[in-house]
C-alpha cells in the first residue's frame, strides 16, 4: 500500500484492492466466459468498462490454461489500423522473452512487418505494407488462426468495437463475423460507447453480428456501495471524511465513475486528514479551473445555439423531452424542430449523452465536469 501515492485511481487498472463493486456484472462475465458466450458490454465513456475488463482478466489470470487479450481499436480507421492494433496487443501482452511471443514473432516475420519500440513506452509498434485488400483480409484471418491454434482457451476484449463502422472498407464487419464464427478457443468482449450504434450491430437481424453474444450494460455503481467504498479507501490512509462530503461528491459527480474518482483524487491530494464538505467543494472548483481551457476551446467549436443548448440542459441537471414547450420557452431554443436538429448534432459530437430507459429518452451534458462549469459560469 505505500507504494501507492493515491489510491483513487483514474487511468488504468492496478487491482481489484482500488476497484469498486461491479461484482454482478464481473459474476456475469465470467459465467459467459467459462461458457462459451461472447458478450456485448455497452457504456458511456469513462463509466469504467476497461477498469471491469482488466479486473476479470485479473481474476481469469489465476488459471494457467486462459489467456486474455485487450484491444482498444478508438484510434482506428481501417482494416490495416486493425490489424496494427491486434498484433500490437498480442506482442505488448504475450513479449519476445515468453514461449507464447516467440513463436507470434516467427509467425508475424511471414508478413515481413517493420517492427521497432516506442522510445518513451517501450511498447511494441508494428506496421506492414499490403499489396491488395485481399492481403489484408488473410492477415487477419491468419492472426485470428494463430492466436486460436495455441493450447489454450482465450478471451479478446475489442474496445470501441463500434469503430469498425467506420471504415472505408465496407465489408470488415461480415469479414469478422465470418473469421470469429471459425474459432474454437477463443471468446470475446465487444465493447462500445455508442449504445444505439452497438444494438443495432448485435440486434438488427440484417447485420452480420445479429444475436451472437449477451448483452451487458455498465450503469452507475450503486451509490451506498460507491460511498463505502470511498469512506474506507480514505480511511486506509488514515483520512476521515463526513457523510455529508460523500453524499456531495456523489452528487456533484452523478456517481459516473471518472469523475468520482477524479474529484476523490483531487481531494485526497490535498493531504487534509480531516474531509469535509467544504474541502470538497473547494477540490471541485480548482478541478473546474483545470479544464476550463478545454471548454472555453468547446465554445469556439460549436454554434451559438449549440452553445446555448448546453447551457439549458447543465442547468436542467437532465431533460426528459428535449422538445417540450417549457424547457424550449424557458431557455429561448425555438421549435421542437430546433431541438431535435441540435441535439442530434451535439449526440454525434459526443457533448450530449442520451439515455433511453424504460420511462422514454433523457438526455444531459455528456462530461459531467463540464456540466458543472457551464452550470456555475452561467448560473
Amino acid at each position: 500500500m505505500n507504494s501507492i501515492i493515491n489510491p483513487f485511481v483514474t487511468k488504468g487498472y492496478v487491482s481489484k484492492q482500488f476497484f469498486c463493486d461491479r461484482e454482478e456484472e464481473l459474476k456475469m462475465l465470467r459465467s459467459n466466459f467459462l461458457n462459451g458466450i461472447n458478450t456485448t458490454l455497452i457504456s458511456p465513456r469513462r463509466m469504467g468498462k476497461t477498469g471491469l475488463i482488466y479486473r476479470l482478466f485479473e481474476e481469469l489470470a489465476t488459471d494457467k490454461d486462459i489467456e486474455t487479450i485487450y484491444i482498444d481499436i478508438y484510434p482506428s480507421r481501417t482494416i490495416s489500423d486493425f490489424i496494427k492494433f491486434f498484433a500490437e496487443a498480442i506482442l505488448k501482452k504475450f513479449p519476445e522473452k515468453t514461449n507464447f511471443g516467440q513463436k507470434f514473432l516467427q509467425f508475424i516475420k511471414g508478413f515481413r512487418p517493420s517492427l521497432s519500440f516506442d522510445a518513451l513506452t517501450g511498447e511494441p509498434q508494428i506496421s506492414i505494407l499490403y499489396q491488395s485488400e485481399q492481403q489484408k483480409e488473410l492477415t487477419l484471418r491468419s492472426l485470428f488462426e494463430f492466436v486460436d491454434s495455441q493450447n489454450k482457451t482465450i478471451l479478446i476484449a475489442i474496445d470501441e468495437f463500434q469503430q469498425i463502422n467506420e471504415y472505408p472498407e465496407g465489408n470488415m464487419e461480415a469479414l469478422l463475423r465470418t473469421y470469429i464464427n471459425q474459432l474454437h478457443n477463443i471468446r470475446f468482449i465487444f465493447c462500445g460507447s455508442k449504445k444505439s450504434m452497438m444494438i443495432d450491430m448485435f440486434s438488427n437481424a440484417k447485420r452480420p453480428f445479429y444475436a451472437s453474444s449477451q448483452f451487458l450494460s455498465l450503469e452507475c455503481i450503486d451509490r451506498k456501495n460507491y460511498s463505502s467504498f470511498i469512506e474506507a479507501t480514505f480511511g486506509n490512509f488514515d483520512v476521515s471524511i463526513t457523510q455529508e462530503a460523500l453524499d456531495f461528491i456523489l452528487e456533484w459527480t452523478k456517481t459516473h465513475t471518472f469523475y468520482t474518482q477524479s474529484l476523490c483524487n483531487k481531494v485526497f491530494s490535498s493531504g487534509i486528514k480531516h474531509i469535509d464538505v467544504e474541502q470538497v467543494k473547494e477540490a471541485c472548483v480548482a478541478l473546474l479551473k483545470n479544464y476550463e481551457a478545454v471548454y472555453l476551446q468547446y465554445r469556439q467549436l460549436l454554434t451559438v445555439a449549440q452553445w446555448n443548448f448546453l447551457i439549458a440542459l447543465a442547468k436542467q441537471n437532465v431533460v426528459r423531452q428535449i422538445t417540450a414547450q417549457d424547457f424550449i420557452q424557458k431557455y429561448n431554443i425555438g421549435t421542437p424542430a430546433n431541438a431535435r436538429r441540435i441535439s442530434k448534432s451535439l449526440i454525434e459530437k459526443e457533448l450530449i449523452l442520451m439515455y433511453t430507459t424504460k420511462n422514454g429518452a433523457s438526455y444531459q451534458v455528456y462530461d459531467v465536469f463540464f456540466s458543472r462549469w457551464l452550470e456555475l459560469e452561467y448560473s
